[in-house]
């Protein structure tokens, strides 16, 4: 089977987790991936979709117009190459399954030519509508509007059609040099998602299995014994904005540090991708400050987390059975922010723009309440077999 995955590390991770277990099970399995993910792929049959999206995410705190020029200089060539290596590198591996992530918007096409079933990946569920919520990422992401509902999931679904030429550019390389017409329905779409997280919406089809989330530990590093030792030394608020980064870094480090002194925690600052400092002033031994650390390894050990709410923090934190604050930036963050505080799990979302300690002090006393409910959650999300079910759906394709 070949496994196409888009995104940063929250959709390259269970797309790994996937071909690592699939391939322990016998399967021939192939896996594209983006560049740079950070995400350890040893003893995998990976290639490379030629797309960085830490180049493409880089719009944070840009103008208008100079995020169109982003667009054209960095977006769209991006993503021209992902479509054009997806249907090269699947062609030449020729699997009996295509697995694929949304934004591989070739993945129909080359299944097609080959005659092979597909299937479709979803993290977030942008592209299966349903009553009970609006799209999520949409513009009207904070508004219920009942039945109308569904007619959010046209906006994401429409994106795709900013690249169609450039979709018609890559199945030049399929045989007769164009896609087969009209495109074949995916056989199944499977929600890598936790059911103790969203509960299948009564109106998805038979087709969409919520599966659970795609983690198997195997490829968890071992967190420096440094950062081991600072969180096991006392109780410890980890906070990481992963991808994100807007606004000023220190200021929102800062707001952090003095939170968690409010409330007596210790504080380990995960810088990622530069969303997050220090000021000199903040520094203390109650402040541990990292670039990186594998969150499923220290997330345990802490008594709550501070995080952007993007799907792949979300279910580490569940998982690991501990409250949290989600600061959500953009797209999806929003909806699992406010979905973790409707199961009792964290505290009230603070948009990024509106965090301050007046805002952030509350809301750590708040989360740290809710330790007892988040356990009994943590536990249930451990206690699913998300990979063995989604294997178990392909295999009937």
């Amino acid at each position: 089977m070949m496994l196409l995955t888009s995104g940063t590390r929250g959709d390259v991770e269970p797309f790994a987790a996937l071909a690592r277990y699939a391939t322990a099970q016998g399967h021939r399995v192939r896996l594209g991936v983006p560049e740079n993910s950070g995400v350890d792929l040893s003893g995998l049959d990976t290639v490379s979709l030629d797309v960085d999206f830490h180049r493409l995410m880089r719009t944070h705190g840009l103008s208008p117009w100079t995020a169109v020029r982003h667009f054209r200089s960095e977006v769209g060539p991006g993503m021209r190459r992902m479509f054009s290596a997806a249907v090269r590198e699947t062609l030449a591996f020729d699997p009996d399954l295509v697995l694929h992530h949304p934004l591989i918007l070739t993945a129909p096409a080359v299944a097609d030519a080959l005659g092979v079933p597909r299937a479709l990946a979803e993290f977030v569920p942008v592209a299966t509508p349903t009553r009970e919520f609006p799209a999520p990422g949409g513009p009207t992401v904070a508004t219920d509007l009942g039945r109308f509902n569904r007619t959010t999931y046209a906006v994401p679904r429409s994106g795709a059609r900013l690249f169609r030429r450039d979709v018609e550019r890559a199945c030049r390389q399929l045989p007769g040099g164009r896609a087969p017409a009209p495109a074949s329905a995916s056989r199944a779409t499977l929600m890598g998602i936790s059911p103790q997280l969203l509960p299948r919406p009564a109106d998805w089809p038979a087709r969409v299995h919520l599966t659970g989330s795609w983690h198997d530990g195997a490829g968890v590093p071992a967190p420096d014994p440094a950062v081991t030792e600072f969180v096991r030394g006392g109780p410890c608020l980890v906070a990481t904005f992963g991808s994100m980064s807007a606004g000023d870094p220190s200021a929102l480090g800062r707001t952090l540090v003095d939170s968690a002194r409010a409330h007596g925690l210790r504080t380990l600052v995960i810088t990622g991708w530069g969303g997050l400092a220090l000021p000199e002033g903040s520094r203390g031994d109650d402040v541990l400050v990292v670039p990186a650390a594998p969150l499923d390894a220290v997330l345990p050990d802490a008594a709550l987390a501070v995080h952007h709410g993007g799907a792949g923090t979300v279910h580490t934190v569940a998982r690991a059975g501990v409250p949290s604050v989600v600061v959500p930036f953009l797209v999806d963050q929003p909806f699992w922010g406010r979905q973790l505080h409707r199961l009792g799990v964290a505290a009230p979302p603070i948009p990024r723009r509106l965090l301050t300690a007046e805002t952030l002090v509350p809301a750590v006393g708040d989360a740290l309440a809710r330790r007892e409910r988040a356990q009994r959650v943590g536990r249930a999300v451990r206690e699913e077999q998300g990979l063995r079910t989604a294997l178990d759906v392909l295999g009937t394709l």
